[in-house]
């Protein structure tokens, strides 16, 4: 890609995940987190963070929204980047439309008796990258 078409690309990018990043910024402040940034991605952990993780549907050590990850701890979010970061890339590619669509692959594959979780194409993908990284 020539230099001067990547930074237009990245702020499209950017604006397409936009809604949901400021969903994750809503929550992270709404529950108190502590943010940093780390590779152009908010990062959000604290207690309030941790006790929203913990009472999931599946409990997770992080979850990425838009450009903000919000984890149980800095540690979570340190060993949990790669799989989020891929998050990431998808939230840039799908936008606001990612939401609905992870769950409504959740919930096909839980109707026809599979893994909502570990076989949605979105974890799928986030796995697979995590263990090549």
């Amino acid at each position: 890609m020539t230099p001067w078409l990547r930074l237009p690309i990245r702020l499209v990018a950017f604006l397409w995940a936009s809604p949901n990043t400021c969903l994750g910024i809503a929550l992270g402040l709404v529950l108190g987190g502590k943010f940093s940034v780390v590779d152009g991605v908010i990062e959000i952990h604290g207690n309030g963070v941790t006790g929203l993780l913990r009472r999931m549907w599946i409990p997770a050590a992080a979850m990425t929204l838009g450009h903000a990850v919000l984890g149980q701890s800095a540690e979570c979010l340190r060993r949990t980047r790669a799989h989020e970061r891929v998050h990431v890339r998808q939230y840039e590619r799908w936008g606001p439309l990612f939401i609905p669509a992870y769950l409504i692959a959740s919930a096909v594959l839980f109707a026809v008796g599979k893994d909502g979780y570990y076989a949605n194409p979105f974890e799928v993908e986030a796995y697979r990258e995590d263990r090549s990284a």
